[in-house]
């Protein structure tokens, strides 16, 4: 049988530079962090994460034109790349897991080992939870109803609704970090300001990194429905971007839940 019959439903990706510049990228970044580390050089660090954006940017390219050749990704392969975002997210959730756990184990009195202590900490005020992080959770929650109206026009091939949704998304991503970054400024506690300074920066600042990389997933989702990629049986890069948006907004309302509302509940905030 000839090699170029394809009897199978799978993708045989085809022999690529990739893995071994993005290796080599992670290495010098690797040795750059620790001669910033050790000598306040950077240079080095800069020149490896150059290399691994470069990468991953090659490297999604051919899964864009991959994607575009209406050969290589059958349902099989749909099902498996869908399989595979899912337990990526899982692997995020572990993440925040991880972080709660440290909120709740140190810095909420109600199941906190050090109850007796002041809460919250001496020298702490914290964030005013009906303020800027309450109008951030609407923001976001309507963010996530954009993408949702873009989806359901992508699945009914509306292009132009579906450019609507997308570019609303992005829109409102952009607005969401640019008011976290503002509440970083106005906050009245440094990172380094004891346990409840560090678990609220890592947790929403972790959560604040995600948001920009999903609205950069999406803006590249806009381009892409700009040009036509999708259609309603062959959007999977889209839904990718779709489900992560959606889980950086149910991780959100328990971050605003926990860490704004139960972290600074029974605050009496000044007049």
């Amino acid at each position: 049988m000839s090699s170029a019959v394809k009897s199978h439903p799978y993708h045989m990706v085809e022999p690529s530079k990739w893995p071994f510049v993005g290796a080599f990228g992670a290495l010098v970044a690797a040795i750059g962090g620790i001669l910033y580390m050790h000598e306040g050089s950077w240079p080095v660090l800069i020149i490896g994460f150059a290399i691994v954006l470069y990468t991953m940017y090659g490297w999604w390219c051919d899964v864009v034109r991959e994607a575009n050749s209406g050969k290589d990704h059958t349902s099989t392969v749909r099902h498996g790349l869908r399989v595979g975002m899912v337990l990526f997210i899982v692997s995020e959730v572990m993440f925040f897991f991880a972080f709660f756990w440290a909120f709740f184990d140190r810095t909420v009195p109600m199941i906190s080992r050090t109850a007796f202590e002041v809460w919250p900490p001496e020298g702490i005020v914290p964030l005013e939870t009906w303020g800027l992080p309450f109008i951030n959770t609407l923001i976001l929650l309507t963010s996530g109803a954009t993408v949702t109206y873009a989806h359901h026009a992508l699945l009914k091939g509306d292009r132009k609704k579906t450019i609507i949704g997308l570019a609303l998304t992005v829109l409102l991503g952009l607005i969401f970090t640019s008011a976290q970054a503002y509440e970083y400024v106005q906050a009245s506690f440094g990172f380094t300001d004891g346990i409840y300074s560090s678990t609220f920066y890592l947790a929403t600042g972790f959560h604040g990194f995600h948001v920009i990389i999903g609205t950069i997933f999406l803006a590249v989702c806009l381009v892409r429905a700009i040009k036509g990629d999708f259609t309603p049986k062959q959007h999977i890069g889209f839904e990718a971007a779709a489900w992560y948006w959606h889980f950086v907004d149910v991780v959100w309302l328990f971050l605003f839940t926990v860490v704004y509302w139960w972290g600074g509940f029974g605050y009496v905030f000044p007049e």
